[in-house]
């Protein structure tokens, strides 16, 4: 699995020009799955977003986490971010998972994300989605899984 992140002030998704998800302070994770990945990649993912220190303490130090800030998180399903672009000038999109394993492993992201306090507002999968948002810092974090991380706490 991979995220992009972005710290936001506000974000929101509409899809038809009807708002289907809205935060304000908090994150905007965009969500792509590879054909190979699993609940247990969703499950670290995340952990690791619930817990990032991406946010700035009373000193203004980026030492707190989306849940010491009281933030939401808005997930949005983004197939693209498995765009390989090594040859020619249309991307491939061939690793990245079918919707049959796509649209319940980010649903379970979703819920893993709850699990840890977190609200969740989701954008509709498959959907022709219009994201917009306020990016604070602006901070983008990009968090892809991989084998060797699952083993570190």
């Amino acid at each position: 699995m991979r995220l992009l992140i972005q710290r936001v002030s506000k974000a929101s998704v509409s899809v038809a020009d009807t708002i289907v998800g809205k935060i304000d302070k908090g994150l905007l994770v965009l969500v792509g799955v590879g054909q190979k990945d699993s609940k247990s990649e969703a499950e670290w993912l995340a952990r690791k977003t619930a817990q990032l220190r991406i946010f700035a303490d009373e000193n203004g130090k980026t030492n707190l986490s989306l849940s010491e800030v009281s933030g939401s998180a808005l997930v949005v399903s983004q197939f693209t971010l498995y765009a390989d672009t090594r040859k020619g000038r249309r991307p491939s999109f061939i690793n990245a998972a079918n919707s049959d394993i796509a649209e319940p492993l980010i649903e379970y992201f979703a819920k893993q994300l709850e699990v840890y306090g977190i609200p969740v507002k989701l954008g509709k999968f498959g959907a022709d989605m219009q994201v917009a948002l306020v990016n604070d810092g602006p901070v983008t974090i990009w968090m892809e899984h991989n084998r060797k991380s699952m083993s570190v706490k």
